[in-house]
């Protein structure tokens, strides 16, 4: 059994337990009630959400200590401590993302499922990013792949999904900043410069001064890329060529 299916199976079977919003099993249960309130309303409030998976991280440690084996060592037992908050996390994210307008959780499901199942990840950062039209999805998606040493993943789905007049400029700016990161300098700049056609061009400015000079270090100082990168517009159209000859 993979690492990922025995984590859907523990919050199956746990992970529920930690996330009742009943007073008899949280303690402190007005503060959990109205998060809950407030998520059931807009599942994709971060702070919300955070204060929440916090408060659940929390609730699953003491139970793993009250839980804890005699003769367990320090470093095992902090590893299940570690599992239980983040089965915990799994099991809310998992309740809030069956919301049609949830992003945000499938967001922390993808963060949580990198490492054990990538091809999954990366299809519910696609389905974020699909639920949002203003872009905040998929620039937090972008930013989630950045940082754990995805850049190849990130500019993928950002080329896949980015409408750069029509979505926040951050979501532009992690693109860039991922196409610099897996050593695509040039695609940096052209991503940069597809940029520019935001309406919001006081922020775009701001955000070209700070990208220019980061593509100038690269082009001055170019380095391989860490992780293949795929070009889904060339590759629909190689697709497309293929097709044509095909049917000659």
């Amino acid at each position: 059994m993979g690492a990922l299916e025995k984590l859907r199976r523990r919050t199956t079977a746990a992970g529920r337990t930690w996330l009742s919003s009943t007073e008899e099993d949280l303690p402190g249960g007005e503060t959990e009630a109205r998060l809950w309130e407030i998520l059931r309303e807009d599942p994709n409030d971060i702070a919300a959400f955070s204060e929440l998976a916090e408060i659940v991280r929390r609730q699953a440690a003491r139970r793993h200590h009250s839980d804890q084996k005699e003769q367990e060592s320090p470093q095992k037992a902090r590893e299940r401590a570690k599992t239980a908050a983040d089965d915990a996390v799994w099991a809310l994210s998992e309740e809030l993302a069956h919301s049609g307008r949830a992003w945000f959780p499938l967001i922390e499901l993808a963060r949580l499922s990198v490492h054990n199942d990538r091809e999954a990840a990366l299809r519910r950062l696609a389905t974020a990013a699909e639920r949002d039209p203003s872009g905040r999805a998929l620039a937090k998606g972008l930013q989630m792949l950045r940082e754990t040493g995805l850049p190849g993943d990130a500019l993928n789905l950002g080329v896949g999904h980015w409408r750069p007049q029509e979505h926040d400029p951050q979501a532009g700016k992690h693109l860039v900043q991922a196409a610099v990161e897996a050593g695509r300098a040039a695609d940096a700049r052209r991503h940069l410069d597809a940029l520019s056609q935001h309406p919001d061009q006081g922020t775009v400015a701001a955000l070209r001064a700070q990208l220019e000079q980061l593509i100038a270090r690269a082009e001055r100082h170019p380095h391989k890329a860490g992780q293949p990168v795929l070009d889904l517009r060339e590759s629909r159209s190689c697709a497309a060529k293929l097709r044509g000859l095909l049917h000659r």
